[in-house]
């Protein structure tokens, strides 16, 4: 996902610390919490020392596992972000459309930088194993920061950017529309619903939380990465008044790139971080990487922790690219991905955090 943005840039983190606006009552899903005498103590950005530096809301960072190698999706392009279908144990992914490529309906081929700029996107969907079983095209929609699945019935529904901005190529709404294998899809499109809870905002991005009947909008005003949260049956009928929106901080520096995020129990967790750099530059191998995982409790808007990803650190280049939760095997996990560099193209692997 890289770019050029300086900072209060659509890429960058900047939280400036605030609070929850009266609304909706928050999950009260968590677990216990054993301590760790022997960690030392982290401060967040309320003044308050964190007793549980390894734990980022109700997740342990200290280690990931692999649940998917890294794979192979239907474009050569690096991936943006992924959703779990855990329904039918199926894996989404979102990637910008590479170069080169004229679908059925188009007069020529169109460069990477135009399909960027046009907010048109890959969708793979892929076993859990990794194995590709669909596609979809999106013209029209957006980058693909995070999104989701819904599975209703027989049909599996997309939550996705739509109506990307010609200037920047990110979405300025929801949008809701079935997939279907094979199809080219616009984002003007009448299978599409469009949902504009927050007007005037801009990279808008969702997330579900099935689990909780919850939607997750990620967007920006003012120039600050902000969240809303509704209850879902209320957003599908229009009844947006109620959100609770988040304008929460967490410490991070201008550099990391917003990379996804994801909504679960009480915590609203977000990634970020940068691809390596050369031995030169401020983000090389040896340093680990920046990738961070943080945390708000949406039950009171302040930071609850903030930790480095240390998991997998000899992948090669290694840019952090999106998260969500997974219920897979009833037991309820955390992940990230990271794009990785295959030869000529890049492939997606994905870890997981436990509870």
């Amino acid at each position: 996902m890289a770019d050029n943005q300086t900072p209060f840039s659509r890429r960058t983190l900047l939280f400036a610390g605030g609070a929850v606006a009266a609304g909706i009552a928050a999950s009260s899903l968590g677990w216990p919490r054993d301590p760790e005498p022997d960690e030392p103590d982290v401060t967040d950005v309320t003044g308050e020392q964190n007793a549980l530096p390894r734990i980022v809301g109700e997740f342990d960072i200290r280690s990931g596992t692999e649940i998917l190698a890294p794979a192979r999706l239907f474009n050569t392009t690096g991936p943006q972000s992924f959703a779990f279908d855990d329904v039918n144990g199926l894996v989404y992914t979102l990637q910008t459309l590479q170069a080169g490529i004229r679908l059925s309906d188009e007069d020529e081929p169109l460069a990477a930088t135009d399909r960027k700029d046009s907010g048109d996107m890959c969708l793979t969907r892929m076993t859990a194993a990794g194995k590709v079983t669909g596609h979809m095209y999106l013209r029209g929609f957006g980058h693909g920061i995070s999104f989701a699945v819904e599975p209703v019935g027989k049909r599996t529904h997309l939550w996705v950017e739509g109506k990307a901005d010609p200037k920047t190529g990110y979405g300025r709404s929801v949008a809701r529309t079935p997939f279907k294998d094979g199809a080219i899809l616009d984002s003007s499109d009448s299978a599409v619903t469009h949902f504009d809870p927050v007007p005037s905002a801009s990279d808008v991005s969702p997330s579900l939380d099935l689990a909780g009947g919850r939607v997750l909008v990620s967007h920006e005003r003012g120039g600050e990465r902000r969240f809303a949260v509704y209850q879902m049956e209320d957003f599908l009928a229009g009844r947006t008044e109620s959100a609770q929106f988040i304008k929460a901080g967490v410490q991070v520096k201008e550099e990391e790139w917003f990379q996804g995020c994801a909504l679960h129990g009480n915590f609203i967790y977000i990634l970020t971080g940068n691809p390596y750099t050369d031995k030169n530059g401020k983000n090389p191998r040896k340093s680990g990487g920046n990738t961070y995982i943080s945390a708000i409790d949406v039950t009171t808007g302040k930071a609850q922790g903030r930790q480095r990803v240390t998991t997998a650190p000899d992948l090669p280049y290694r840019e952090p690219e999106g998260m969500a939760v997974t219920l897979a095997g009833g037991r309820v996990g955390l992940c990230i991905g990271f794009s990785v560099k295959n030869e000529d193209r890049r492939e997606l692997t994905l870890y997981r955090f436990t509870a």
